[in-house]
């Protein structure tokens, strides 16, 4: 099985830097096979970086009107994204636009999982919040267990039928 992580963000956007972040936890802790992408530009050529992948997991920043890092985790591998939350990134075109195209091109992975770390501010030369620099530990802890044992974080009731607002990402 081949997989990969692919970490998008704006390094000079406050939190939209959130999905960098959660690399740089990354990195060193996978196993080799695994690839770690980190993106700032436009999404939609983030299409070539998973292509041939098994696997594959997506962070970003998202806006959905939860509190500063909550953790959203969706399976794009079950059900289109929904639109509204990726729509506040720094991108032209969203990630949830990017992935749907890859489906629509036959070139996303059966099991594509995504993480939106909820973000507070997207203030030029902003660093990150506390809230959401916390929330790129969880969700790399998260990926890592996923990747490395097959484990899925248990979904909880909050938005979109995920983590609860201000709640980690809850593992069995």
């Amino acid at each position: 099985m081949t997989a990969a992580v692919v970490c998008v963000g704006n390094r000079l956007r406050g939190d939209d830097a959130v999905g960098l972040e959660v690399a740089r936890h990354l990195r060193g802790t996978l196993p080799e096979v695994v690839a770690i992408t980190e993106r700032e530009g436009e999404p939609t050529s983030l299409i070539d970086e998973w292509d041939g992948a098994d696997a594959l997991w997506v962070v970003d920043a998202v806006s959905s009107g939860c509190g500063p890092g909550t953790v959203h985790r969706l399976d794009a591998g079950e059900r289109p994204l929904p639109p509204g939350p990726f729509r506040a990134s720094t991108h032209h075109v969203s990630l949830a636009e990017t992935v749907e195209l890859a489906r629509v091109l036959g070139r996303l992975p059966a099991r594509t999982i995504v993480y939106g770390i909820e973000a507070a501010s997207f203030a030029i030369g902003e660093p990150l919040t506390p809230a959401v620099a916390a929330a790129a530990i969880t969700v790399a802890e998260a990926i890592r267990d996923e990747v490395t044992t097959g484990a899925r974080p248990r979904p909880g009731p909050g938005p979109m039928g995920l983590a609860p607002p201000t709640q980690p990402v809850r593992r069995r």
